[in-house]
């Protein structure tokens, strides 16, 4: 009797579980991974000291954000126009930089996320970008129109793993979207080398179970 009332009441448990997990929603893990991590955008600011007013935005290949892929691992550098002109350059390159450039390198899945946790990892295998260009992780929850949108960020480390975390809307007319952004002016290429780069692997979350489905059974015996 005492057997079946411990069965019951672990089959219970297990049911409430499962009913949890649905109506909750999943934690969803993600990683540095060129088959999903492969859109990008820019968006364009005069400098900060000439007001950092919008100048434009648009989908970029990530070649030209510059990000590049080796394997599974990506590196980022800081963004640099093929266009000598005082607009990019003050005094025209090879000038410093005279525009500051959002690089945005993300994934953003079809039928988005609604009400999952987004979980982005990863492994900065080594990070010698200068305090020119500032680099964030980042999980992004847009409204359907893009009008606004929830974010959690965190800055990418010297080496070592990050990760950050968003609870999104349940709502599968949102866009989710992870990955890394750059901010900095743009540098001429023969200027590059000077600051840096970062190259990041991908990270494989390993889940820890306090109670085994093993030691569950063993109830049953």
């Amino acid at each position: 009797m005492k057997n079946t009332l411990l069965k019951t009441a672990v089959l219970g448990v297990l049911a409430a579980c499962v009913m949890n997990a649905n109506v909750a929603g999943a934690a969803v893990n993600v990683t540095v991974d060129p088959g999903a991590v492969n859109l990008g955008y820019m968006n364009v600011f005069e400098l900060p000291s000439n007001g950092g007013a919008f100048v434009f935005g648009s989908p970029w290949g990530i070649a030209d954000l510059i990000a590049t892929y080796s394997g599974s691992n990506v590196t980022l550098q800081p963004n640099s126009i093929n266009d000598p002109s005082p607009f990019w350059y003050v005094g025209g390159a090879p000038g410093p930089g005279n525009k500051s450039m959002e690089a945005n390198l993300y994934a953003e899945p079809a039928g988005s996320l609604p009400g999952q946790t987004v979980i982005f990892t990863g492994n900065v295998l080594s990070n010698t970008l200068t305090s020119a260009h500032s680099t964030i992780a980042f999980v992004k929850d847009f409204a359907p129109d893009f009008s606004s949108f929830n974010i959690s960020t965190v800055a990418l480390p010297a080496s070592g793993t990050f990760s950050v975390s968003l609870a999104t809307v349940n709502d599968p007319a949102r866009h989710v979207q992870w990955g890394f952004q750059m901010t900095g002016p743009c540098v001429w290429i023969s200027n590059l080398p000077q600051f840096g780069a970062a190259t990041i692997a991908p990270v494989q979350p390993v889940p820890v179970e306090s109670t085994t489905w093993g030691g569950i059974k063993s109830l049953f015996n």
